[in-house]
């Protein structure tokens, strides 16, 4: 199931948040080889984790992380304006429309239709605060896989010649691609609803409309 969780809050869900830390420090710092630090727990956090930043969270049946993303409004610091601003032309991006997108992470043992189920997430968040745009900074290679996951960037600027050069882009709204993510995550649009209220103190998921990874 998704979990929408803000930063002071994870120490209601430990298990999960260790769990999602340490995966970020698999995928970026074993994986990928970025230069992240990693604590002596063997999670990886930077500084932007310290601004109560939104995470959505794919919750595995045994309360561990799947996958996730994290959010954080530009009308505050985020990534792009402080490290990629040469991606932005110099100019900030500051809007209480754009929000933006960091630190997608999956599992190990992540099935694949969690990628799309995170999508769906990010989606619905824009749905229900009304959020018509997100921006990031992403690999090239990656804005392919969004988009078979069905939601996919518009590329603004690249930075180098490189095989796989880093990107920054804009991901809009639309009702159609909520669907269209829905179906292919197999995650009724109802029941995605029904998980983004239960995290906001809304509605509970009824057990028929269960869903487990």
């Amino acid at each position: 199931m998704l979990r929408y969780v803000y930063g002071h809050e994870l120490h209601n869900h430990s298990r999960l948040a260790h769990s999602m830390f340490c995966d970020r420090a698999d995928q970026f710092k074993t994986r990928l080889g970025w230069d992240v630090h990693v604590n002596s727990r063997g999670e990886e956090k930077d500084q932007y984790d310290d601004l109560n930043p939104l995470y959505m969270i794919w919750e595995q049946p045994d309360g561990t992380h799947g996958g996730s993303m994290r959010f954080l409004p530009t009308t505050g610091r985020v990534m792009v304006n402080e490290v990629f601003l040469d991606l932005c032309d110099g100019v900030p991006i500051c809007s209480p429309l754009i929000w933006e997108c960091t630190r997608f992470c999956l599992s190990r043992e992540a099935q694949g239709r969690i990628g799309a189920a995170l999508m769906l997430g990010s989606l619905e968040i824009m749905r229900n605060f009304n959020i018509p745009h997100y921006t990031a900074v992403f690999y090239r290679h990656t804005a392919r896989a969004f988009r078979n996951l069905g939601f996919g960037p518009e590329i603004v600027s690249t930075d180098g010649q490189a095989r796989n050069p880093i990107c920054m882009g804009y991901w809009e709204y639309a009702e159609e691609t909520y669907l269209t993510v829905a179906a292919k995550a197999g995650i009724p649009p109802e029941l995605s609803q029904l998980w983004f209220d239960r995290s906001f103190g809304g509605a509970s998921v009824p057990a028929a409309m269960a869903l487990t990874a």
